[in-house]
């Protein structure tokens, strides 16, 4: 783990060299920072937590739900617990942090 500060370039160097597609950086509380590059597909699956992504580097298309939007570097998505979504469509250099915030969210 990081300390306080987590720099893309590191981050990304570490992702390149481990076994999946995501790498946990930062923890506290109920915080959790995430770099995520996907690979051919995205394939996520809804998340009990409320999540949002701060694109990083690259382009997509992020599909939340039923609505599809073009997304680039510096974009900000929320993604509510529960909620479908996925990105396709991405560049080769496409990077997402993504933070998971709050506890988990109990579906009804």
């Amino acid at each position: 783990m990081f300390s306080n500060k987590v720099s893309l370039a590191e981050a990304t160097d570490r992702l390149r060299h481990h076994p999946t597609e995501f790498l946990l950086l930062f923890q506290n509380n109920t915080l959790e920072v995430e770099l995520y590059k996907p690979d051919v597909i995205d394939k996520q699956t809804p998340h009990d937590r409320d999540e949002v992504y701060v694109i990083a580097s690259g382009e997509a298309t992020f599909e939340l739900e039923e609505k599809t939007t073009e997304v680039k570097a510096g974009d900000f998505l929320f993604v509510p617990a529960h909620a479908a979504h996925k990105f396709t469509a991405f560049s080769d250099d496409f990077s997402t942090w993504v933070l998971f915030i709050g506890p988990a969210v109990v579906q009804e």
